[in-house]
């Protein structure tokens, strides 16, 4: 089997190639930022169809992660290149697929659980979750969300490789102890006393656990018969005043200094972020994965945090372990 990543160069991205290149499958990951890897690297500048489209020739899975990251200010140069990042990327995965003469049998894309409505009295699911993007009176950055997700999907079902299965990964954050991701920002906010709640509390946390994310994708692979969108998460998802307090118990500190509303948009602006990443409630659950016999490693928080902590303890003790 081979398997091309485009943008791979991310923590996700990093996360599959280590683990698809430790089960000797052939892996591929093109990127615009490159580092030495046992694994086969080529540059594409994100924007133009170049000689990293041979690679998808033949390919048995390409995944395409590329995309600006969303942890900015959300002014209109961001905007634009949080956007076009992703749709335009997703159109040139497309067309090097349309061109290839073996084209992959499977184009998983990503996408976000970031697109369900913001609610916290039901979970959204892959088959019956409203999209959001027309409540009245959302802010803007919520707003601009929704329609950079929307957008990205549209822009992947439209690509025409009728020989290609086609799924669209609306992932929850992927939790893993590798340095300068969601996880470990997380846990430094913890150790620094300030890892209480957020807002009101009472937005949900989707996550998953990275060793179920590589685990879905592999499920997703082996099943032919799934495509569409499908969402890649916990079974769990929690309000965010049981997410932290968990977190904290992992780690082993018991209180942990709350942020209100107005402190949260302060320091995002501090930041150089969006209080949007924090505040707006994502609940999504994975029916179509469980309904398709998926059976989780970390259906639950607290097992999955105690995971990581002692995982996120080993790493910083062993310098050797793999840091993104």
């Amino acid at each position: 089997m081979r398997i091309v990543i485009t943008g791979g160069s991310g923590q996700v991205g990093q996360i599959l190639a280590r683990h698809f290149h430790s089960e000797g499958i052939a892996v591929a990951v093109i990127a615009r930022h490159l580092e030495p890897a046992p694994w086969s690297t080529v540059r594409w500048d994100g924007e133009h169809p170049g000689e990293w489209g041979k690679e998808l020739d033949g390919a048995d899975v390409a995944i395409n992660l590329a995309g600006r990251s969303v942890n900015c200010r959300y002014n209109a140069a961001n905007r634009r290149e949080i956007k076009e990042s992703r749709i335009i990327t997703t159109k040139l995965v497309g067309d090097a697929i349309a061109r290839s003469s073996q084209p992959p049998k499977l184009w998983l894309n990503a996408s976000t659980a970031t697109i369900y409505t913001h609610l916290t009295d039901r979970p959204m699911d892959d088959i019956d979750g409203e999209i959001g993007g027309t409540e009245p009176g959302i802010p803007s950055t919520w707003r601009f969300s929704y329609d950079v997700a929307t957008s990205w999907e549209r822009a992947f079902f439209e690509a025409n490789t009728p020989r290609t299965r086609k799924i669209a990964l609306r992932s929850a954050v992927t939790m893993s102890p590798d340095r300068g991701g969601a996880f470990d920002t997380l846990l430094n906010l913890v150790r620094l006393g300030l890892g209480g709640t957020s807002g009101s509390g009472d937005q949900f946390v989707s996550w998953i656990h990275d060793a179920d994310f590589v685990r879905a994708i592999e499920f997703l692979v082996a099943r032919s018969d799934l495509d569409g969108c499908i969402n890649i998460t916990s079974p769990n998802p929690l309000p965010n005043r049981d997410f932290m307090a968990a977190l904290r118990r992992a780690y082993g500190v018991s209180l942990g200094l709350p942020a209100t509303d107005w402190m949260l948009e302060i320091g995002a602006i501090f930041l150089r972020t969006e209080s949007e990443l924090i505040l707006k409630s994502r609940r999504a659950v994975p029916r179509r994965l469980v309904d398709a016999g998926f059976g989780f490693l970390f259906p639950d928080w607290s097992s999955a945090a105690a995971d990581l902590v002692q995982r996120w303890r080993t790493a910083r003790s062993s310098p050797s372990l793999p840091r993104n």
